[in-house]
Parts: C-alpha cells; structure tokens; sequence
C-alpha cells in the first residue's frame, strides 16, 4: 500500500499553498496556490453593502420578491442544517471548498470560526449566554480586523461572519433586533468588499480555463453570497420587512455542477472544465436566468432560457438542487 500524505504550508495572512506528497514525492501538478489570483468583479458591489437601505428607502429597479410560506420554511430549514452542521464539525459546508480548508493556515478566519462554533454543541442549561459573547466578540474581531487581511484572508473572514450570524440566530436564538441587524449590514460590507476582490476568472471572460485556485475561489465566493442573501431574506421576513430580488446580481454564474465542485484533483477538474467549456459555448447559465422571465423575451427567449436551464440541471450537487428549488417555487417557469 503506497503512503499518502497532506501538508498545508502557509504564507502570508488567509492564503495557504497545499502540497499532496505520494511515496515521498511532491505532486507537483497538485500544488494549489491561492495568492496572485486573475479575478474581475463584474457587477457594482457596492449594491451589496446597500442591500440594506432597501427595506426603508425604495430604490429604482427595485422587485418584491414574496417567498410562498413553505419556500420561507425550506430556507429556513436548510440555512439551520447549515449551521447546525458547522457546530457539529461534520463535513463540509457546500459554500466552502474542501480545498479551502486543506490550505488554511493555522490562526485564520475561517479555520478559527469552525473551531470555536463547536462550543455550540451539546450546551450545557443556561451556557448559552457564554457562547454568545464568545462569538460576537469574534465577530467585533473580524470587523476591527478587516483592513489587515490579503483578498483571500477577507473572503474567509466573509464566510467566517457569515456563519458566526447564522449560529448566533439558528442556533444561539438571538433575536432579530437592531442589534443583530447592524451585524448583518457589517456582512454585507465585508461581502461588499470582498466581492470587489472579484467574483469570477478573468480567463472566463477570455473563454479560456482558469487556474483552479481562481476557480475555486470564485465558485466558492459567489455560493456564499448567495447563502448571505437568503439569510438576508429569512431576518427580513422575520421583521415583516419585504424581501427584493438581488438585481445587483445579475450576470453572475449559477452554481456549477458537482463534477467540477467536487474534483479531488486537479487533472480531474481541467478535465472536467474542458467538457463544461465545450458545453456551454454561449457562456454559463447565470443566476438572473433563474429569476422570473421578462415579459420582452418572445417565444424563441424563452425556449432556449429553458433549455439552458434544463441543461444546467444536469449533475446538480444538493446547493444547487435547494437555489433552483427556492426559485422554482417561487418565480416559476
């Protein structure tokens, strides 16, 4: 039986380089490298830190969005599964890449939040309390922190306060009072400011296929995003606040299929990339086409919007069975 070994060697602050070593040998093709990243950001993000404004200001462009009853439980439901699973420790979020979490370095956000979300688990009567300045005082860390960290440091700290808030409401029980409320908007700021770090490859806008670390990055950051908006919309229910489509969006890829999220290595996702390539010519399908059909798309739009969905359904992994289900449910065909 040959030996197989992992080491994580960590460089600056949130960026880790991974070597996979066979009998001895590093597998050179397998080293990842989350530094000097080609990323764009191709919306305005900061629309993102202003998401909050809408509630009590109405903006232009603006839709309602009215989640049915049992689409607002399924959400909420799944956002709980989500974080129950971050305190149980077992597997892995499907907004976070595995491969993120090999590369981390000892210390950083994300590898310092699942660790301390596990006081969580299996609370004593009346320990709760303690959790919650615990985790609060991480989340003031994060935000006094923020200026400090590389691009792929302040991802990490976006999906780390991200699951801090969604501990604290679904599992801690922390009402959505304005407290709770000023955490989010410091959320979509730090989401704001991450995503300005870019949201997809810049090879993608050249058809040509990135480096898996961008890759990985940017699939991993928009499915946080995405996970964020949906958190957004339970708390603005839960207030009795309406809930608005995320226009600012638009353009951005849907969730890509399990065969490329889920690629042990990296021969095995260049393969794969390559047949993702050849399949969608026209480029990816993106979110917006999930999102009601235009009244101005004709009949000949509408045809081929659904057969690029049709096809995008095809080796779906489980998040992007619960978007498409949410929004299925509640914009329809």
């Amino acid at each position: 039986m040959s030996n197989l070994s992992t080491s994580t060697l960590p460089s600056s602050l949130g960026t880790g380089v991974l070597v996979n070593t066979h009998n001895g040998l590093s597998a050179l093709e397998d080293v990842l490298d989350f530094s000097s990243l080609d990323l764009v950001c191709p919306i305005n993000a900061d629309d993102i830190q202003n998401r909050w404004i809408q509630a009590y200001i109405p903006m232009p462009g603006q839709a309602v969005k009215n989640y049915p009853d049992g689409v607002r439980s399924y959400i909420y439901l799944t956002l709980r599964s989500y974080s129950a699973m971050a305190v149980s420790g077992r597997g892995t979020l499907p907004f976070i890449h595995a491969k993120q979490m090999i590369a981390q370095p000892a210390g950083s956000p994300l590898t310092t939040c699942l660790s301390l979300v596990r006081i969580c688990s299996n609370q004593l009567p009346g320990s709760s309390q303690a959790a919650v300045s615990v985790l609060r005082r991480e989340i003031q860390t994060l935000d006094r922190d923020r200026a400090k960290y590389t691009s792929d440091g302040l991802f990490t700290a976006f999906q780390s306060y991200l699951i801090y808030s969604m501990v604290l409401f679904f599992i801690l029980g922390q009402s959505c009072d304005d407290d709770f409320r000023a955490i989010m908007t410091s959320l979509q700021e730090l989401a704001c400011a991450s995503s300005r770090q870019g949201l997809i490859c810049a090879a993608d806008q050249r058809r040509a296929r990135p480096k898996w670390e961008e890759w990985i990055i940017t699939e991993a950051k928009r499915r946080t995003l995405y996970v964020m908006y949906l958190f957004d919309s339970i708390l603005s229910s839960q207030e009795g606040l309406p809930t608005f489509l995320g226009t600012e969006l638009r353009g951005l890829p849907a969730p890509a299929n399990k065969l490329l999220w889920q690629a042990a290595t990296r021969y095995e996702w260049e393969r794969e990339y390559n047949v993702h390539m050849a399949d969608w010519m026209e480029g990816c399908l993106t979110i917006d086409e999930l999102w009601p059909t235009p009244d101005d798309l004709g009949e000949v739009g509408v045809a081929r919007r659904r057969a690029r969905v049709d096809q995008w359904l095809q080796n779906l992994d489980e998040y992007g069975t619960m978007l498409f289900a949410i929004m299925r449910c509640t914009h329809g065909d």
